[in-house]
């Protein structure tokens, strides 16, 4: 962390609600910056590792960045790669690119080089903005335009902003996200739906309702959804400062927001769960009074963590059930909760979300099926360069994410387990049959399954059951060695925890996995298998 992260910053010299039709105005465009730039040039709008922005200086690097891609050709509808961590050019290359009408793409910092040149690739990036510590030859191509965030070569960052005008944009127009999101095919996908991503400020009325003097604090990967919409986007669209935090440290994180006087916050199950095995001693030495709003979801979160979290830090807390592609968001506020523990909040019916059994009809209160949501009139989201999963996704004008669930008599819904086969470990994604098809490129590896088994701070772990070839004894090294081949080739999240020997996996009689039935074996004995 800088200096600046270690004092207390002073509290914004200007209460920027008073603004807020004007604010809508420049939200169009993706131009608000602008105004706080104007009225408040020299408070902290970014306080982040390797360095901390003004507000003038986050508005006129992304005028810079935003040149610096016209200058280069891109034009409105252009794809631009992200691959960064938590840190002020996060921020700029984002701002620059939704000004420029171009169409963003963040990369997961944590994923391999072969990895990320896949996503660089299949969004057909023009400009790839890409961390030093991060880059690889692999991410140089021909036709990629590329600036390198703490670089020393020709294509440095500091040196392309350093050449480029910092005249506002003649002609800016809101650009779009496409964030990608796990499948069962072995590679994510990019989601797109081609609407302007359009933020409005969030003032009195909204769900954070920031007041003047508030602090969001980005403490999870700003490359999430999640994150980048309730600690990224929001703050930045309502001249809110950010408080970035690149790495994890239970400890530091509750210094920091007592500190910065914290209180707006998205965190995940395993977050929680990291805070309080600290000692309440500890805990308690951290002032956590300004938190208004700490928001959480991602991966389903143990009742008893959820119920310790609200007895310490007060019922601020707000769960969340959405995805990526979209749908109807359910929210549950901490009183709602505390009334039915476990829910993810009440479902409308009015909005279109409803549970169906195998048959496609609509069940009773109780009964277990499949979470639908409806589907916009316009703007639906497609699988980007995949139309036959984006079909699979939709039914009619309904779309489900394969997620299974019961709504009460009171219309709360209740998630019970998953269909689809993505693992959901500490709020990351991870794509099951990727593992299998990297593992299967090892010689004693006859047929797999991975799959994500229950952990109590993970939510779930990676498990791969193996079928080993007949010239390979299963035995502990042999489990190994395995592990230590697909790190070779994986991120190390993705990476199987276990490996589990067996003679035989479940197939159907046309030969397909029923990887279901193998995550069966580590959930039985639990209420619930998410």
């Amino acid at each position: 962390m800088t200096e600046l992260n270690e004092q207390p910053i002073s509290p914004p010299r200007v209460d920027f609600r008073p603004y807020a039709q004007e604010l809508h105005a420049l939200a169009q465009t993706w131009t608000q910056s602008s105004l706080f730039a104007r009225l408040d040039p020299d408070g902290l709008a970014v306080i982040a590792p390797h360095g901390n922005r003004t507000f003038a200086q986050l508005h006129e690097r992304a005028n810079r960045l935003s040149n610096w891609f016209s200058a280069r050709g891109l034009v409105p509808g252009d794809a631009v790669a992200l691959l960064c961590r938590n840190r002020a050019e996060f921020l700029e290359v984002l701002l620059a690119a939704l000004r420029c009408g171009l169409r963003l793409t963040p990369i997961n910092s944590h994923i391999t080089h072969e990895e990320a040149r896949y996503i660089v690739q299949d969004c057909g990036a023009r400009a790839l903005m890409v961390e030093e510590c991060l880059d690889a030859p692999s991410l140089a191509f021909e036709g990629l335009c590329r600036l390198v965030i703490d670089g020393a070569g020709p294509d440095n960052y500091a040196d392309g902003l350093a050449a480029s005008d910092a005249r506002e944009l003649q002609y800016p127009q809101a650009g779009t996200l496409m964030l990608y999101t796990s499948g069962t095919t072995g590679r994510p996908k990019g989601v797109f739906s081609g609407r302007p991503d359009v933020v409005e400020p969030q003032f009195a009325g909204t769900l954070v309702s920031y007041q003047s003097g508030d602090m969001a604090m980005c403490c999870g990967p700003a490359y999430h959804a999640a994150p980048l919409l309730s600690d990224i986007r929001w703050p930045l669209a309502s001249g809110v400062p950010i408080l970035m935090i690149e790495k994890w440290d239970s400890q530091q994180v509750l210094a920091l927001m007592a500190l910065h006087r914290v209180s707006h916050a998205h965190m995940v199950p395993t977050m929680f769960q990291r805070l309080l095995a600290l000692e309440p001693t500890v805990r308690a030495r951290f002032d956590l009074s300004a938190l208004r709003f700490l928001v959480h979801g991602a991966a389903p979160c143990p009742i008893p963590v959820k119920r310790a979290m609200i007895d310490w830090v007060g019922p601020v807390l707000y769960e969340y059930y959405a995805a990526t592609e979209g749908g109807n968001d359910l929210l549950v506020d901490s009183h709602q909760w505390l009334l039915k523990p476990g829910t993810v909040g009440q479902v409308n019916p009015s909005l279109g979300t409803c549970i169906l059994d195998d048959s496609g009809q609509e069940v009773g209160p109780g009964v277990i099926g499949r979470i639908y949501f409806a589907a916009p009139a316009v703007g639906r989201f497609e699988y980007y360069r995949d139309p036959e999963k984006t079909a699979a996704t939709y039914e009619g004008n309904r779309f489900t994410l394969g997620d299974m669930g019961y709504v009460d008599a009171d219309g709360f819904l209740f998630l019970t387990g998953r269909a689809a086969e993505c693992i959901i470990s500490g709020g990351v994604n991870i794509y099951p049959v990727e593992v299998d098809q990297t593992l299967m490129r090892h010689p004693a590896v006859r047929e797999i399954c991975t799959v994500g088994a229950p952990d109590d701070e993970w939510g779930e772990r990676v498990v791969s059951v193996v079928v080993p070839s007949p010239a390979y004894a299963p035995n502990p090294e042999l489990g190994a060695e395995l592990m230590a081949f697909a790190a070779q080739h994986l991120a190390r999240f993705k990476c199987p925890r276990q490996i589990v020997f067996a003679t035989a996996l479940p197939l159907t009689a046309t030969g397909k996995l029923l990887r279901n039935q193998v995550r069966q074996r580590f959930w039985q004995g639990r209420d619930k298998t998410i």
